[in-house]
């Protein structure tokens, strides 16, 4: 039995270690400085009030005040941290954790640096913990939380540097309805499923403007900007150097989050054209991983192309999204000719 610590006990975060327990694997659910609620309902009465799903009796749940007794003993660490919180977790959480000890980060997203260069996750710990061997492993794939905890199949694909680990990963967290797939390309495995988060906002849009037109749903437009989406991210992929294999896992990340994600709720009221910080403020409280990539990616085209490295307009759709998160547009006001170039 190994024991697993999982640091940010949001949807994901919670939901991962579901399968885990199922192995007979002992579950520690470690509170980020936000999450008191969350812990002092799980304690009580196993209730995970964002998750709005009743957790396994055998999840032990710990404050952040008491993370030093939840480490104690830990076999592996599951980051879950959302983008908001990844610098939090590297300045933190990795002084506490061992050199060598797994951890499997669930966070979707990349950093953009100055130059347009993108790192994943990942990388980004490693690059900022120099002289140190940190063991850090990442999952990507069509899954949410919801679902993953009412145990509907799906298969996500863990990544990592070391293979051996990887495996002993996938011993630890694969169950009958969550089937791993590995993958030593970290980055283009991260990337794929970051720019889900972009291009779920871009494709539903086009519910927005449906229910604003007549209340229904219509598939000719979400059809055509998840083509589009499609075309953008392999170009994307391409254009940072990473292998366009990866796009299968980005693009079930994609389908999935259209249909059953957060980020479908702030795409649908900018397809109705409420502004972009009217309808931010509308959905406080909700983690919208989509808002930060969006905006990096577009910070990281426009980097690229003032270099002569890049030409935004290859990438209309996603010009768009920024556009629209600066104002400048309303989210209805799609580019459709553009896509035809």
């Amino acid at each position: 039995m190994a024991v697993i610590t999982v640091i940010g006990c949001g949807m994901m975060g919670s939901s991962i270690a579901i399968p885990a327990s199922e192995n007979g694997h002992e579950i520690r659910l470690a509170g980020s400085p936000l999450d008191d609620w969350i812990v002092e309902s799980v304690r009580t009465t196993g209730f995970h009030p964002t998750l709005k799903r009743q957790l396994p009796v055998s999840f032990r749940s710990f404050f952040f005040s008491e993370l030093d007794r939840a480490l104690r003993g830990t076999d592996v660490i599951v980051s879950g941290v959302s983008s908001f919180g990844v610098d939090w977790f590297l300045k933190d959480i990795l002084p506490k954790i061992p050199d060598g000890l797994p951890i499997l980060s669930i966070t979707k997203g990349m950093i953009a640096d100055p130059d347009g260069s993108l790192l994943s996750y990942p990388e980004y710990y490693r690059a900022h913990c120099p002289g140190r061997s940190l063991n850090i492993s990442a999952v990507g794939g069509p899954c949410t939380s919801y679902e993953l905890a009412d145990k509907d199949p799906t298969q996500v694909t863990f990544c990592g540097p070391d293979m051996e680990t990887l495996v002993m990963l996938r011993g630890l967290f694969e169950r009958p309805y969550y089937h791993v797939a590995l993958s030593t390309d970290v980055r283009s495995v991260e990337l794929a499923v970051a720019l889900k988060n972009a291009y779920a906002l871009g494709t539903t849009l086009a519910v927005g403007m449906a229910e604003a037109k007549d209340g229904k749903l219509h598939y000719n437009s979400q059809a055509a900007l998840f083509g589009q989406s499609i075309r953008e991210m392999r170009k994307l992929l391409l254009l940072h150097g990473c292998s366009e294999d990866a796009l299968y896992v980005g693009a079930g990340d994609l389908y999935v989050t259209i249909f059953g994600g957060r980020t479908r709720l702030i795409g649908t009221l900018l397809g109705k054209d409420v502004p972009y910080r009217e309808a931010l403020e509308s959905l406080k409280g909700v983690t919208l991983e989509s808002t930060v990539i969006s905006e990096r990616m577009a910070h990281s085209l426009e980097a690229l192309s003032r270099a002569g490295r890049a030409d935004p307009a290859d990438f209309p759709l996603l010009m768009h999204i920024s556009r629209i998160m600066r104002g400048e547009v309303p989210g209805s006001a799609i580019p459709w000719e553009a896509f035809r170039d």
